[in-house]
């Protein structure tokens, strides 16, 4: 697939071409938190197959698996991007509500569905782990 994307501003774009690794809509309180939202929509690539222009600042924590983690935003207009974590190596977690396409997301599995706030229901039909799946 081809997809490119890019933060509220247009500041930061991005763009790509290959099959993602996996598409989830996590649930943990950092998801929650950095989307302002219910869960946050992720797809993973290989770093290499993404392509990113203009400046991003990194925030850089422990997520909830005890990996550290980078979330890149634009410096601009504040619009989380993509992610880097320690627990997968060569792999960028791309938000996909930054998508110029949205529809290229399809949700394979849900993570950290013990999370999920009533507001914000775990979605019927898909693969849900309480936490996450070992090697995720």
């Amino acid at each position: 697939m081809k997809l490119s994307g890019q933060c509220l501003c247009g500041a930061v774009r991005y763009s790509g071409e290959g099959d993602p690794v996996f598409q989830v809509k996590c649930y943990c309180t950092d998801c929650r938190r950095v989307s302002a939202a219910g869960h946050a929509a992720m797809m993973g690539f290989p770093a290499e197959a993404i392509q990113v222009a203009g400046e991003v600042k990194e925030f850089h924590s422990t997520a909830d698996s005890g990996s550290d983690v980078s979330r890149a935003f634009c410096p601009v207009c504040g619009s989380g991007l993509f992610a880097h974590g320690s627990a997968m190596p060569g792999l960028i977690f791309l938000r996909a509500s930054t998508l110029d396409d949205p529809n290229l997301f399809t949700p394979q599995m849900v993570v950290w569905a013990a999370r999920a706030p009533h507001w914000d229901p775990v979605p019927a039909g898909l693969p849900a782990f309480a936490e996450r799946p070992a090697g995720l």
